[in-house]
């Protein structure tokens, strides 16, 4: 049981929240800290003292006072009046991110909310009433208002909801549990819509996918290496510790024992090859510069899954802060760094494409012996160049531009929700890339036959040929790079190699299950 407000969250219990194999509380000491924290609000606007979003507009209006009698209509009209995101509805998971990473902040009792609308929240977390949320509109600095507005428009009894894989309007979701909305106290609506929560659940996911995807590398890069006869001695721990750069370290681990005990490796031991192509010789480099930026995220993120990044902060009794915790800047900038890290692997992966293509090192080219009346494999690399360059477009990083909002009162704004969508984006084309670089692969890895690899890349072999077969002949290999792509994004692949520990020895606390 995680408890929220109190524990700390990290990617894993966060997405195990999302999928239900974790469940979450709020111990009643936490409560007890939640509502101090509204009674400090209810102080406030008793003592008439002026606290920016309690008492006061939003924004541009900041000055303009707001009477006691007034505080619940400011609030609710906060939610109505910020609700304007356009675009495609996010995906459910990430909805239910959203309300998992607020409940969290909310929950450290910095912000005044009632407990009784956390709860309310929470119910929408147990039973999977999830808000529809579109994917456009903030600019990722006075908190993602535009999305999270939408996302807590339920809770007024608007908006519509996700239920059991249906569309509804949230009104009628709460008629049929029996429910009530909710009328928000002070500082509520504006306590629900500042914070960085659309960033962040994109950041989550993000992170996990880009884990596996830098998992892939390695496994594929191995499979290319084998394929294409390529030497194991630049990924000598002697060659990484004068080195030693953490992700480079991490990568000659895995590629070693991924290569460990392959016939194909000791078979050309001796050959007159003197160094191999950079795209196989520099895979520690590379994917390894990839998983420092991971690595990077990976910390950055889970800093801003314990934190609070509501504004204003409610400190104590008369004591707020209004700041600036809700800009998207902390997030912005690794989430377009880990944008480009995630080209990288792109990058590379579609030159060991073409090397398989080539008719070097004793492969036929383009992977079929009867070429001509086929064309073989080469279309498919036609594929990998037009994902590797849309990828390319896509890196330009959004936390660089700004564009003041708020009449000149949020005048540096970080994008945050660009850089986390983008990253996503680039990751949806690097696992078709990868899909085919495992297509060539496992073609040309039959080519050295009767030689094996190592047991655990025949065992990933044999997993492939489960659905894709040998190619004599020109086939449609739409299918099969389908099929690829969604083994890879079912996780098989990665489940084979996990027993082998010694793959990820002494990174542990980097991995994300």
């Amino acid at each position: 049981m995680f408890s929220y407000g109190k524990d700390n969250l990290t990617i894993s219990k966060a997405l195990a929240l999302v999928n239900g194999s974790l469940k979450g509380q709020i111990e009643p000491q936490t409560a007890e800290k939640i509502k101090q924290s509204t009674a400090w609000v209810d102080e406030i606007v008793a003592s008439e003292e002026v606290v920016y979003g309690v008492n006061t507009g939003f924004g541009p209006l900041c000055d303009t006072i707001i009477s006691d009698e007034q505080t619940s209509q400011l609030q609710h009209n906060l939610l109505i009046s910020h609700s304007v995101g356009v675009g495609e509805p996010i995906s459910v998971e990430l909805a239910k991110m959203m309300l998992v990473c607020k409940v969290h902040s909310l929950s450290m009792a910095y912000s005044g909310i009632r407990i009784s609308t956390i709860e309310r929240i929470l119910w929408h977390i147990e039973n999977n009433v999830i808000p529809v949320v579109p994917s456009k509109g903030s600019v990722g600095a006075s908190g993602d208002l535009a999305p999270l507005s939408h996302l807590f428009l339920p809770l007024i009894g608007m908006g519509k909801v996700i239920f059991e894989g249906n569309e509804f309007e949230a009104s009628e979701i709460l008629s049929k549990f029996g429910l009530s909305p909710l009328s928000l106290g002070p500082k509520e609506g504006l306590a629900l819509i500042n914070g960085t929560q659309f960033i962040l659940a994109h950041a989550v996911f993000g992170a996990k996918r880009l884990f596996n995807s830098l998992q892939m590398a390695d496994i594929v890069g191995a499979l290319s290496l084998e394929a294409l006869m390529g030497s194991a001695k630049p990924f000598d721990k002697r060659l990484h510790d004068i080195r030693n750069f953490e992700g480079n370290q991490w990568v000659a681990q895995r590629l070693r024992a991924l290569l460990e005990g392959s016939e194909i490796m000791v078979a050309h031991h001796d050959c007159d090859r003197v160094q191999d192509p950079y795209s196989l010789r520099c895979m520690p480099q590379v994917h390894g510069a990839s998983r420092n930026a991971y690595i990077h995220l990976k910390n950055l993120v889970e800093t801003e899954l314990n934190s609070v990044t509501d504004n204003p902060m409610i400190m104590g009794s008369h004591d707020s802060i209004s700041g600036g915790n809700f800009h998207g800047q902390p997030l912005a900038l690794p989430l377009d760094y880990s944008t480009l890290a995630a080209a990288e692997i792109g990058n590379i992966a579609d030159r060991r494409c073409y090397l398989m293509l080539d008719g070097r090192y004793g492969l036929p080219r383009l992977l079929l012996e009867d070429t001509g009346l086929n064309s073989g494999f080469m279309i498919p690399q036609y594929t990998t160049a037009a994902l590797v360059t849309e990828n390319k477009t896509l890196c330009f990083p959004a936390s660089a531009d700004s564009i003041p909002t708020s009449l000149g009162q949020e005048d540096h704004v970080s994008m945050g929700s660009i850089s986390g969508r983008k990253l996503h984006q680039v990751l949806d084309n690097l696992e078709y890339i990868q899909a085919i670089e495992m297509l060539y692969a496992a073609q040309a890895l039959e080519f050295r036959r009767p030689l094996k690899s190592s047991r655990i890349i025949e065992e990933i072999q044999s997993e492939i040929r489960k659905s894709v077969p040998f190619a004599k002949e020109d086939r449609s290999f739409s299918k099969d790079i389908n099929t690829l792509h969604q083994l890879i994004r079912s996780g098989s692949i990665l489940e084979i190699t996990r027993p082998l520990k010694t793959l990820d020895n002494g990174y542990e606390d980097h991995c994300i299950s």
